[in-house]
C-alpha cells in the first residue's frame, strides 16, 4: 500500500470536493477507525448540512483539490459564452456524461454542462431528468464562482445568469 503526499489543507480553507462541491475544512482531527489512527479533514457543506471526514492521505486520491484560480474562473465565464455542443446520441448517454462531468469537480467540465444544458425562454421546455442536471450544474458553479470572488452566492448566479442570456440573444 502506497502512501500519497499528504496535501496542504488548513482550517477555514475552501475546498472543491468533486461528489459534493464547495466545503469548508472545519478542523484535522485524529480518530481511531478499525484499529488504525487516522488524521481526518472535517469539512462542511453548509448549504447541505452535512459534514465529510476524508482522510488526509487519501483527500488527493479522491479528486479534493483547492478552489480554482481566477483564470480558471475566467476560463469557465469564457465556456458559458460558447454555443451549446449537444451530441446526438441518446439521452441516457449524455445523461451519464454530464453527470460524470458535474461529478469530477473539474471547473470547466461543470461550465460546459450548463452551457449545454442551458434553455432560453423561448426554447423547448427541459425534461425533468434534464433540469435536474442543469440545476446541479448550475448550483456547483455558482458556489466555486462565489467562493473563489469572495462574493454571495447570489451575485455569482446573477453574472453566470447575465453570461447565459447575453449568449442567447
Amino acid at each position: 500500500m502506497t502512501k500519497s503526499k499528504k496535501p496542504d489543507f488548513s482550517p477555514d480553507e475552501y475546498v472543491v470536493y468533486p461528489a459534493h462541491g464547495v466545503g469548508q475544512i472545519i478542523s484535522i482531527e485524529k480518530q481511531e477507525v478499525a484499529g488504525f489512527e487516522l488524521e481526518l479533514f472535517v469539512i462542511s457543506f453548509e448549504k447541505d448540512k452535512m459534514t465529510l471526514r476524508v482522510p488526509t492521505h487519501k483527500a488527493v486520491d479522491v479528486g479534493m483539490r483547492s478552489l480554482s484560480s481566477p483564470d480558471v474562473v475566467a476560463h469557465a465565464i469564457k465556456t458559458l459564452k460558447g454555443k451549446a455542443k449537444v451530441k446526438k446520441a441518446m439521452w441516457s448517454r449524455r445523461a451519464q456524461e454530464y453527470e460524470q462531468k458535474i461529478n469530477s469537480g473539474d471547473l470547466i467540465a461543470i461550465a460546459e454542462v450548463v452551457r449545454d444544458l442551458h434553455r432560453a425562454d423561448d426554447q423547448r421546455e427541459q425534461s425533468y431528468s434534464e433540469r435536474q442536471l442543469y440545476e446541479a450544474a448550475l448550483e456547483r458553479l455558482t458556489r466555486e464562482i462565489a467562493a473563489v470572488g469572495g462574493r454571495d452566492e447570489q451575485t455569482a448566479a446573477k453574472e453566470i445568469d447575465d453570461v447565459l442570456m447575453g449568449r442567447a440573444a
